[in-house]
C-alpha cells in the first residue's frame, strides 16, 4: 500500500488527551469552523478525534467496514495548517476540517484502487480535480473509503475493501457505490466526504444513510481524475449531515477544468457561494411538482410513500405549493437514454492505461484475473461483450440524443406547470439485507438528463432511513439547496446512528462472532501455492489454511498460516468463486494482510455454499508487490 496505512492491521497512535476532550461528535462544518477559530480545538485534534471513531467502529464494535486506508500524513497536515491559522491565513470554511474521499478518486499520495484487487497498491501521479481544489482549501484529506467495486453497482462490496454496511442497521447494505462515504458521514468517522454518482451512487447512500447528497448539473463540476464508469453519466459531489456542509464543499469543488471540456458549460452559472442559498424561508411561495409515477404502485414501495408524502405535506406547510405532475412518455425517455454500461469498456481502458500503469489494463484482463468482486461478473461479462466499434454506432448516438429529448421534457414540464423543482422518493425502498440487490430506484432522472438533484432525510421505516429527492433546471443548484435548506431546517429527520454513538462512557455495539467450536462441520487442509495458481505464478511463499464449514449455518471457518520463503510479503487471502472462466471473483475477504497465523470466521450466502461444495471455489493470496503474483488452492468436498 505504498505510504497509506491500510486500516485492519495493526495498532494506531492513542489520540492525546486534549483530543479525548474536544467532542466534533454531530458538528456542522460551520461549527467545527467557529471551534478552530476560537481556539476551543485544533485540526490536529480534529483528526485525532475522526481516526479515534473509526477505531472504535469500523473494524471494531459494529465492523462498518466503511474505510479503505487512512492516510498517514494526515496529522503533520493538520499541523501545518493549524501553524498557517495561527500565522493569521485562514483559507476558507474547510480549512483544517477533515474528508474523507471515495476511492475511486485519485490522490497523488495514496493508492487509488476503485476498491478493485487488482488495483491495489496503484499510486496515480496526480490529484484528481477535486482533491487538489479541496487541498487547495485548506481541507485535511484524511482517508479514503470503500465503494462498490469500480463504482458498478448500487451494495458497496469489493474485492479490496470487502462489504460495508449500514450503520442503522447492521444486516442491510448501505447503498452504492459510494456507500463508504455514507457511512463515514452518517458514522461521524469525517466532517463530510465526496462520492461520485453515475446513476444514483451519491444519493441513494445520502437516502440510506439519513445524511444529504447532491448530484451537481452536467459539467458543474470535474471529473477528471475519477476513475470512469461512463464519461457521459459520471460526476463527483459532496456528502454531509446538512445541506449548508454540502453547500460549503460545493463551493470549494466546482468550476472549470481544462482537462474536462463539459465544464465549459458551468462558465456564468456558478454564484459567488452557494450558501447564499441557504434560508430557511425558501419554501414559502415556490412551486414543487409531485412526481407521482416515481412514488411506485407496488405494495414494497407504500412504505417508503407514505414518509416522502409526509414531507412534501411539510413543505406545504412552510409555504410550498405542491402540484402533481408528469413527463411525457417518461419510461420510455429513460430507457432510450440510458448509458450506464455502453462506454464502461472504452473509458475503463483508457484509464488503467495511462501511467502508471495498472496490472490489468482492459475488462478482459481484469475477468481473467480473477482480481475483482464475484458479485459484478455478469455485468461486466456483459459490458466487456461490445464490439470495439460501439461509440461510432448508430446505438450509442440514438442514446446520446435520446438524453437531450429527457431534459427538454424535464424542462418543458417544469415550465409548464411553472415548477421549481420536481420531488419524489431518493430510491421506493429500503436498502436491502446484505447479499440482495438494491430496488426501487429513481436515480437515473437527473443521470440521464444532466439535471441537478439532492436528497435530504425525510423521516423513517421501520427505523431505516428515507431521502426525499428534490431534481432542478441545469445547473439550479442554488435553487435546490434553498428548498432542500428550508425543509431540512423546518423538519431536522436527521439522527445518528446507534451502532455507533458518542464515544464518551459509551461502548460500541459488538459485533456477532461465528463459534469456531460448532460441531458438525466439514473439515479441510489445503495449501496454496504459485504452481497452483491460474496461470501459474513465481510466488515463493505459501498459504496452509484448516477449513470449516458448517452446512447448517453457512459459516465457513479458517485458520491461515503462511509458510515459505518470502512469508512477509503476503498481502492478502481470499476467496474465489467461478463462474465461467478459470478464475473467479473475490466472495469473501479473509485477510487483507498475512504477517502471522491468522483465525476468523464468514457467513457464506446460499449460492456460495453451493458452489463451493460443486468445486467451483477456490483460497488465493497475493503479493505485496503485485496482485498478479498470488497462490492458489482450490477447494474440494469431499466425497460421501
Amino acid at each position: 500500500m505504498g505510504a497509506v496505512l491500510a486500516v485492519p492491521p495493526g495498532a494506531r497512535a492513542q489520540p492525546s488527551a486534549a483530543a479525548r476532550g474536544y467532542d466534533a461528535f454531530e458538528k456542522s462544518v460551520r461549527e467545527l469552523q467557529a471551534d478552530l477559530a476560537s481556539g476551543v480545538t485544533t485540526s490536529v485534534e480534529l483528526v485525532r478525534f475522526y481516526r479515534r471513531r473509526i477505531d472504535a467502529f469500523d473494524q471494531a464494535g459494529p465492523r462498518l467496514n466503511a474505510v479503505i486506508a487512512i492516510n498517514p500524513r494526515a496529522e503533520a497536515v493538520a499541523a501545518a495548517l493549524d501553524a498557517e491559522r495561527r500565522r493569521g491565513r485562514v483559507r476558507g470554511p474547510l480549512h483544517g476540517i477533515p474528508v474523507l474521499l471515495k476511492d475511486n478518486l485519485d490522490t497523488s499520495d495514496m493508492p487509488t484502487t476503485g476498491g478493485c484487487l487488482a488495483l491495489a497498491g496503484r499510486v496515480p501521479r496526480e490529484d484528481a480535480f477535486q482533491v487538489r481544489r479541496l487541498r487547495d482549501a485548506g481541507a485535511v484529506l484524511l482517508g479514503k473509503v470503500n465503494l462498490h467495486e469500480l463504482a458498478l453497482g448500487l451494495t458497496t462490496v469489493s474485492s479490496f475493501g470487502g462489504q460495508t454496511r449500514d450503520p442503522y442497521d447492521l444486516s442491510r447494505a448501505p447503498g452504492g457505490s459510494s456507500g463508504g462515504s455514507g457511512v463515514a458521514v452518517a458514522a461521524n468517522f469525517a466532517a463530510v466526504a465526496i462520492g461520485t454518482d453515475t446513476s444514483g451512487s451519491i444519493r441513494i447512500p445520502a437516502s440510506h444513510n439519513a445524511i444529504v447528497g447532491l448530484r451537481p448539473s452536467a459539467g458543474l463540476s470535474s471529473r477528471s481524475g475519477v476513475i470512469p464508469f461512463g464519461h457521459t453519466q459520471d460526476t463527483a459531489g459532496p456528502m454531509g449531515r446538512s445541506v449548508a456542509d454540502v453547500a460549503i464543499v460545493l463551493d470549494a469543488t466546482v468550476g472549470e477544468d481544462p482537462s474536462d471540456p463539459v465544464t465549459t458549460a458551468s462558465a456564468g452559472k456558478i454564484p459567488a457561494s452557494y450558501t447564499s442559498s441557504l434560508r430557511p424561508d425558501a419554501l414559502r411561495g415556490a412551486r414543487i411538482g409531485v412526481l407521482t409515477e416515481f412514488f411506485g404502485t407496488a405494495p414494497e414501495d407504500q412504505p417508503v410513500a407514505a414518509v416522502v408524502r409526509r414531507a412534501i405535506d411539510d413543505m406545504k406547510a412552510r409555504g410550498a405549493v405542491a402540484v402533481d405532475v408528469s413527463v411525457p412518455n417518461l419510461n420510455a425517455l429513460l430507457t432510450a437514454s440510458n448509458l450506464l454500461s455502453q462506454e464502461l469498456k472504452f473509458d475503463l481502458r483508457e484509464y488503467l492505461r495511462r501511467p502508471p500503469a495498472a496490472a490489468v489494463t482492459s475488462l478482459e484482463a481484469l475477468l481473467a484475473s480473477g482480481l475483482h468482486t464475484a458479485q459484478f461478473q455478469g455485468f461486466i461479462d456483459g459490458a466487456n461483450a461490445l464490439p470495439d466499434d460501439y461509440p461510432s454506432s448508430d446505438d450509442y448516438r440514438t442514446r446520446l440524443a435520446a438524453r437531450d429529448l429527457l431534459r427538454r421534457a424535464v424542462v418543458d414540464v417544469m415550465d409548464a406547470n411553472t415548477i421549481d423543482a420536481f420531488v419524489y422518493p431518493t430510491t421506493r425502498r429500503i436498502a436491502p439485507l446484505i447479499g440482495g440487490n438494491q430496488l426501487g430506484s429513481n436515480a437515473g432522472l437527473s443521470a440521464q438528463s444532466g439535471c441537478p438533484a439532492i436528497t435530504v432525510p425525510a423521516g423513517r421505516v421501520d427505523g431505516f432511513p428515507v431521502g426525499v429527492e428534490l431534481l432542478g433546471r441545469p445547473f439550479a443548484e442554488p435553487v435546490l439547496i434553498g428548498l432542500a435548506f428550508a425543509y431540512e431546517q423546518a423538519t431536522i429527520h436527521r439522527r445518528p446512528p446507534a451502532s455507533a454513538p458518542r464515544l464518551s462512557g459509551a461502548s460500541p455495539i459488538a459485533a456477532a462472532r461465528a463459534n469456531p467450536t460448532a460441531s458438525g462441520r466439514v473439515r479441510l487442509e489445503v495449501e496454496a501455492t504459485g504452481a497452483r495458481a491460474t496461470p501459474p505464478s513465481a510466488a515463493t511463499f505459501r498459504v496452509v489454511a484448516q477449513l470449516a464449514i458448517d452446512e447448517s449455518t453457512r459459516q465457513f471457518s479458517y485458520t491461515l498460516t503462511p509458510a515459505g520463503a518470502g512469508r512477509d510479503r503476503i498481502a492478502g487471502v481470499y476467496l474465489h468463486r467461478r463462474a465461467n472462466r478459470p478464475n473467479g471473483g473475490v466472495a469473501h475477504i479473509l485477510t487483507k494482510r498475512l504477517a502471522g497465523r491468522v483465525t476468523g470466521a464468514v457467513t457464506l450466502l446460499e449460492p456460495e455454499l453451493a458452489d463451493l461444495k460443486a468445486g467451483k471455489c477456490y483460497l488465493a493470496a497475493v503479493s505485496r508487490e503485485s496482485p498478479l503474483v498470488g497462490v492458489r488452492a482450490d477447494i474440494v468436498w469431499p466425497s460421501v
